[in-house]
């Protein structure tokens, strides 16, 4: 793929134009579902092609094609050429890029079992051992699992001199037991809810997530909810466990943070965002939020994104004040800066566009013990269940599979309520954070399954953290 790469960049630079990039990416998935002792589905599919980007007078063409062949790649380059000289005619302001350095590298993603040396069979027998742990309990009529497998074998190439070949491997799943009674069905999920926890990595993500020893205790916390008392309205203070507040983060941060977003190049899709100056304050000093591609294992890793900019660290939020946007090489010089490595297109017949990576809240210095100890009367709340924002991601409700009771700084875990709900507006609802446990307590979830774009993409994103305290958050239940 490399010297055919090489090629279609010699033919871009025929073009005259300012700047253009290839990427030629062969891809192959494998999904794999169950539901109770049943095959649901299988499917494992390949797919190929090439994505082609040309910047001419500072305005964007972009074309692919399934064909990968020096031949379709002619047919692509000019066309993509004359969407741009189109763009570049129908006026408006044109775009920069930022200055970045150029690579030649390959880079492949650490893992310890190729999920795809690992047979079917093999696969579906773990799945249906985990259903055996629960399959007496009465209360538990459903059970879902599911793992899903992908490798993403890439070259990137500039007419800047990039030249770089990435293969990433993604893995991951999850469960879900559904408890019934006469009136109610309640939810459990493991290790996360809405298909499970994802990484980049192997097969061992997997064996190493402990499904089959969590099966029992997750369902009969399912069943015993079917009795529990709905969370009481009010105003109370919350921890949030790392679970939830991955897709706090995600709802309420990453998106809003995404500098397309900020510029309103999103409002037809995703919405805008409400955080449109930099120096605002976004929370509380206990508030430090990074993007981070470099974490190993993040479903948001990976060592270049697909501007050819190597992957980074970069502070977005410190001590509550807003410092800096998820940003492309395209977007960075409209706010004075360089490009934070979060230009990524789903596969390759899109164009890329700034999406998160890794999205984290730093761990704080509290013990989870102490953190507890500072609620007098409040909850502990976990596992996603439903989630809504609105489109400037400013107001915001969640609800969770599960909440605990905290009474006189003690965690009552055999006092659980069902169907909480919570409610906040952004900035007021990060400025209530008091208090972050420590890095012993932090952890990195993936989000598989992020819209965004038209035409639209899904990414696969992470959010790392530690469980953290909220001081009064109004609650409820729905």
């Amino acid at each position: 793929m490399k010297e055919l790469a090489r090629e279609i960049i010699d033919l871009i630079r025929s073009h005259n134009v300012d700047y253009g990039d290839v990427r030629i990416i062969q891809e192959e998935h494998q999904d794999i579902s169950v539901k109770n002792d049943r095959v649901e589905s299988i499917s494992h599919t390949t797919s190929s092609g090439i994505g082609i980007r040309v910047m001419y007078r500072g305005f964007w063409g972009f074309s692919s094609t399934n064909e990968v062949s020096i031949e379709s790649a002619y047919r692509t380059v000019k066309e993509a050429v004359a969407i741009a000289k189109a763009s570049y005619s129908a006026g408006g302001r044109g775009l920069t890029l930022s200055e970045e350095e150029v690579y030649v590298d390959d880079y492949i993603t650490p893992l310890e079992i190729d999920p795809f040396g690992v047979p079917v069979e093999e696969k579906l027998n773990f799945l249906f051992s985990i259903y055996d742990e629960v399959r007496n309990l009465d209360a538990i009529r459903i059970f879902t699992a599911s793992m899903s497998f992908s490798r993403i074998d890439k070259v990137f190439a500039s007419t800047e001199g990039h030249l770089i070949r990435q293969v990433i491997y993604q893995s991951g799943g999850g469960y879900t037991v559904y408890a019934f009674s006469e009136s109610d069905m309640q939810t459990r999920s493991y290790p996360a809810s809405h298909g499970g926890d994802f990484g980049t990595g192997g097969y061992e993500l997997i064996t190493r997530a402990k499904w089959k020893e969590n099966a029992l205790p997750v369902a009969e916390e399912a069943i015993r909810l079917l009795s529990a008392p709905k969370l009481p309205a009010g105003e109370s203070d919350l921890i949030i466990g790392t679970q939830q507040m991955a897709l706090q983060i995600h709802e309420s941060v990453g998106h809003p943070l995404e500098l397309d977003r900020v510029f309103g190049y999103e409002a037809g899709y995703a919405g805008t965002s409400w955080a449109t100056q930099l120096g605002i304050r976004y929370g509380s000093p206990h508030m430090n939020i990074v993007q981070d591609a470099t974490i190993p294992g993040g479903l948001g890793s990976f060592k270049y994104d697909d501007d050819g900019v190597l992957g980074k660290r970069a502070d977005l939020i410190k001590e509550g004040i807003l410092d800096n946007y998820l940003s492309s090489r395209d977007s960075a010089p409209l706010i004075g800066k360089k490009s934070t490595g979060a230009s990524r297109a789903s596969s390759w017949n899109r164009i890329p566009i700034v999406r998160m990576t890794n999205v984290n809240l730093l761990p704080g210095e509290y013990e989870l013990e102490e953190l507890i100890s500072m609620v007098d009367d409040g909850y502990f709340i976990d596992y996603n269940k439903s989630w809504s924002i609105d489109q400037r991601r400013l107001n915001f409700q969640f609800a969770t599979e599960v909440a605990y009771r905290i009474k006189n700084g003690k965690l009552l875990k055999d006092e659980i309520y069902r169907n909480a709900v919570y409610y906040g507006i952004t900035p007021h609802f990060w400025s209530s954070l008091d208090g972050v446990a420590s890095e012993k307590y932090w952890k990195i979830w993936g989000v598989p399954n992020c819209g965004k774009g038209e035409p639209g993409q899904v990414a696969r994103v992470g959010h790392g953290s530690s469980p953290a305290l909220f001081r009064k958050v109004k609650v409820g239940a729905v």
